[in-house]
This record gives C-alpha cells, sequence and structure tokens, in this order.
C-alpha cells in the first residue's frame, strides 16, 4: 500500500481556473479578474497541492481515514501534522470564498464535491479534538456545497450515465452517506429521491459496454451501489435481479473481467487502474446488501476478489499519473468506507 499525502507545491497541476471545461477535473469555472490569475496556493489554499483540486479534497479525506483507522501507525504524527496545516480556517475560508465565486456553478460538481462531503463526514465520525477543529473550520466549505448540490439536484432532468467525474451515481452515494452522518434527513431525502426517479425503472444495463478506454467508474455497478443504499433488502434484491441478469449463480468471475491499463503513465488511460478498485468495492456493497442465500453472492465474491487483487496490484506509486489518487481508491476500498455506513445504520 502506498500512502499519498496532500502536497505542498503547485506543480504539476491540471488548471481548472479557467473559462472552459477542463478534461481532467471535469469543472467549469471563470476568471473574474486578474486577482483569478493565480497560482492554486493563492485561489484554493487548502486543496492546492496536488494534480487536481478534487485529488487534493480526498487526498485529505485519505489521511483523516488512515490516521483514524490507525491512529497509532508510525505516520500518524506526520499526516496529523499535514492536516493541522492545510485545513485551518483561514484556508477553508478562503475555499468558501473562491466556491462561491461568479461563473462556479459547476466548479467540481459533482465528483469534487461528494469527495468534500466525504471528507467532512469522516470527521464528524471521529471523536478526536483535532477531528472536531478540522471539521468546524470545514463547515463554511461544507455548506456552501451542500447548497451548491442540492440546487443542482433540483434541475437535474437526468442522470449523468459515464465512467468519470460526471457520473451521477457515484456521486449520489458519497451525498447519501455524508447526509446521514450529518443528520441532513431534507438532504438525505432529496438524494435518495433522485435516485429513484433517476435509477428505479432501469432494467436490463448494458453491461458488456463496459469499460470505456478512460473509465474509473462503472456506469452499471455505481447504479446499483447507489440503489442499495436506497432500497430496502428485498427490494433491491429484486431490482438487481431486473436491473443486471447478467450475474450468474455459478462461482465465476468470467461474466464481467478486469481491466488492464495499456499504459499506468498516461493519466487517462490509468484510469482502468482505479475502475477494478471501484468495480470491487461497488461488488461488495452489492454484496453487504443482499440476503444471505441470494444466489448471486459467489459470483459476486469472485468477481470482486478478482477485481480487488488486480487493483491493489496497480497501487505502486511509480507514475505520478495514477499514484496521487489510486491511494485514495485503495483505502476507500480495504477499509470498507461505503459499506461502513450501512452496517452502522443498520
Amino acid at each position: 500500500m502506498v500512502l499519498m499525502r496532500p502536497r505542498r507545491n503547485d506543480l504539476p497541476n491540471s488548471p481548472s481556473l479557467a473559462s472552459t471545461k477542463n478534461i481532467r477535473t471535469r469543472s467549469v469555472t471563470s476568471l473574474n479578474s486578474d486577482a483569478d490569475v493565480a497560482p492554486p496556493r493563492k485561489l484554493t489554499p487548502a486543496f492546492c497541492g496536488c494534480y487536481d483540486w478534487h485529488s487534493s479534497v480526498h487526498g485529505h479525506w485519505l489521511l483523516v481515514r488512515l490516521v483514524r483507522t490507525f491512529p497509532d501507525a508510525p505516520f500518524a504524527a506526520a499526516a496529523r501534522d499535514a492536516l493541522k496545516k492545510s485545513l485551518t480556517a483561514e484556508n477553508l475560508k478562503a475555499e468558501a470564498n473562491y466556491l462561491r465565486g461568479k461563473g462556479r456553478a459547476s466548479f467540481e460538481r459533482p465528483y469534487g464535491l461528494s469527495w468534500l462531503l466525504q471528507l467532512c463526514a469522516e470527521l464528524r465520525e471521529w471523536d478526536d479534538p483535532q477531528a472536531g477543529e478540522m471539521s468546524a473550520n470545514l463547515r463554511p466549505l461544507e455548506e456552501v456545497a451542500v447548497e451548491r448540490l442540492k440546487t443542482w439536484l433540483s434541475k437535474l432532468s437526468h442522470p449523468v450515465r459515464i465512467g468519470e467525474h460526471d457520473q451521477t451515481a457515484f456521486g449520489l452515494g458519497l451525498m447519501l452517506d455524508y447526509a446521514r452522518t450529518a443528520g441532513n434527513e431534507e438532504f438525505a431525502k432529496l438524494v435518495s429521491d433522485s435516485a429513484r426517479k433517476f435509477f428505479l425503472a432501469d432494467k436490463n444495463c448494458p453491461l458488456a459496454y463496459e469499460p470505456s478506454g478512460e473509465d474509473f467508474l462503472s456506469p452499471s455497478l455505481g447504479e446499483a451501489d447507489v440503489m442499495r443504499r436506497v432500497l430496502p433488502q428485498s427490494e433491491f434484491a429484486k431490482w438487481l435481479k431486473e436491473f443486471m441478469p447478467q450475474i450468474p449463480t455459478t462461482a465465476n468471475a468470467d461474466w464481467l473481467p478486469v481491466a488492464i491499463s495499456p499504459d499506468p503513465s498516461d493519466p487517462k488511460l490509468a484510469h482502468l487502474d482505479g475502475l477494478n478498485l471501484s468495480r470491487a468495492w461497488m461488488l461488495e456493497g452489492i454484496l453487504s446488501a443482499l440476503p444471505s442465500e441470494d444466489p448471486r453472492r459467489p459470483a459476486l465474491q469472485a468477481t470482486a476478489a478478482a477485481h480487488r487483487r488486480a487493483g491493489l496490484a496497480a497501487v505502486t506509486g511509480e507514475h505520478y499519473e495514477g499514484g496521487h489518487w489510486l491511494g485514495s481508491f485503495a483505502v476507500y476500498l480495504t477499509t470498507r468506507r461505503g459499506i461502513e455506513h450501512a452496517e452502522l445504520r443498520n
């Protein structure tokens, strides 16, 4: 396992600070004055030390998750120090002001904002004085992010069904976990209702069309992973049979082969390494929501294990193009973060 920490230098950086869509961050923002032409450490001082804003955000979540899970690990003190330097009240006030800026309605929406809420949830759940201070510091940015996502969901007419940052289903899952942790019933209802509106009637998902060449999320599994958070167990089991009839009742993984990145040094082609990791946690999430006697469990278990092995083997840190984000995906998988929320709720 490679521990990836948020860095405090500006380069390399995928600039999302322009008036056009950025292919890596999938975010849109605007330059409103000369003051917006500045290095990331000036504009977004908390989340500036990585290839893009959302990777810095989930890099901070990674540190929090690891220190919370392994408080006595050798890296814990250094991780705490790094978090203390980043997540200050001053830095996060600047982040909130930046997010509120004119022309930034779609900035890092939904991917980066959903990961931000995951960071907020992790800190809220952690009974630790430093975590409480950082959580309080994050509150202004957290509130802006929630309002931004609520406004967006209330207007979104169709889900975005792709395997990259804009995927609606993955974002909804992170949002729902946050809303339940925060006790925000209004937001939780909006997210759950949105998932039902977008996905409840879906049948016969086109799993054979996956993956696309630059996917790091599965559109089909992502949809199932959010619906298992929304539907009662018996209803979800029935929905899954109609939505994903491809799942066999024999213990094999042939129905969903692992993906192989043709070039882990390419920032887009390396996405397929992350796809194996996210598929693994989505498959495990689906398993967690099915009855113990469900005949599809052996196939799901075998397929999840195959994707877990392939995904974790790719987390080497050899290439920054993948190394700056694969660590977060690996820890989300191995610490059962998405499943943990459901288990605590039940």
